[in-house]
């Protein structure tokens, strides 16, 4: 009996394509840049599974190509760069990568939100430049951290996990809802409990958009990409920050208006931005934003620690496995696929 065959879109770490390759042949795009979608679709239609990142674009050409699929599985958490709707209805379950990268991604927005704080980059440019010759009162000046007031856009696994980072700074922190996000998993929440060392963390105050927006030092956001959340930052929500006030996104591009946060930056309606994600990404080296010296831009480093990826490699093995074999996913998006 011959092993289904599956489409990758990428080379894998070696444990991960090792486990793969024990249950598949396996077809393998081996650039480091982005699949072609005339390569996908070139290769697609004799395949049982597909294997794919977040820069793939799992459309209904794809898939309507793929009309052997029998499972997708996404190397991400997020999942918006595939036809969800279209998979569900063919009865394809989809895996991905969800809380192994919380901590990870977590990390990187403290860290970009403390170096635009303190102007780390335009620091280290600074002595690169050989322009350090003397100290000066008045060079570089940041923003203090510590006790500042945090808003954070999103309060699911990765928002709460910058919560309690922000909590070791003693900072106020001012909690948004993600559209759709319940009471209960608010609840569960906890970064609020006393600890045993006797400290008590200031409390995290669940605040609508515009009031977090409004009196933060700094605004982190973590909410999907969805219809609801797309441009979910644009003109007039940048008019009501602080003029000081730093925006950090570590979600998608897409939640943020481009032009209109260029335009805020470039007025000094607020005073900076860091960005691990962009509309678009990657972002052209002739992009605007890339211009000022008050918006920090890196390349979608969220999940990037070794750990990390090796683990969202093997999760999407798994998955991948898994749905080969007509089991369930272990981390499925679309599990009503299984219930038709």
């Amino acid at each position: 009996m011959s092993l289904p065959m599956v489409v990758v879109t990428r080379r894998l770490p070696p444990k991960a394509w090792n486990a793969l390759t024990a249950h598949a042949r396996v077809v393998c795009w081996e650039s480091d840049c982005p699949v072609t979608h005339e390569w996908l679709l070139e290769h697609i239609s004799e395949a049982d599974g597909l294997y794919c990142l977040l820069t793939d674009q799992i459309d209904q050409d794809v898939l309507r190509v793929g009309a052997r699929l029998r499972v997708v599985s996404t190397m991400s958490v997020g999942y918006d760069h595939i036809d969800i709707p279209l998979c569900t209805a063919r009865s394809i379950p989809v895996g991905y990568t969800p809380g192994i990268l919380t901590e990870t991604t977590a990390d990187l927005a403290f860290a970009l939100l403390l170096a635009a704080a303190r102007r780390i980059v335009e620091g280290a440019d600074y002595v690169r430049q050989g322009q350090w010759v003397e100290w000066k009162p008045d060079l570089l000046l940041g923003q203090d951290i510590y006790g500042a007031t945090l808003g954070i856009v999103g309060f699911g696994r990765i928002g709460q996990a910058v919560a309690r980072r922000a909590q070791g700074f003693q900072m106020n922190v001012l909690a948004v809802r993600s559209p759709g996000q319940d009471r209960e998993a608010r609840e569960r929440s906890v970064v609020n409990e006393n600890h045993d060392d006797g400290s008590n963390w200031s409390p995290v105050t669940f605040v609508d958009l515009h009031t977090a927006l409004r009196e933060s030092d700094f605004v982190s956001l973590h909410v999907p990409l969805t219809v609801r959340t797309q441009h979910l930052i644009g003109d007039p929500e940048l008019r009501i920050m602080k003029r000081s006030s730093i925006l950090i996104n570590t979600a998608r591009g897409a939640v943020v208006d481009p032009a209109a946060l260029y335009h805020a930056l470039q007025q000094k309606t607020i005073g900076g931005a860091a960005l691990d994600v962009t509309e678009p990404e990657p972002l052209p080296a002739s992009h605007p934003l890339l211009t000022l010296q008050n918006c920090l831009v890196i390349p979608h480093l969220g999940s990037a620690s070794t750990a990390t990826r090796s683990r969202m490699a093997d999760m999407a093995v798994e998955n991948m496995i898994a749905g080969l074999r007509g089991d369930r996913l272990p981390h499925c998006v679309n599990p009503e696929v299984y219930s038709s």
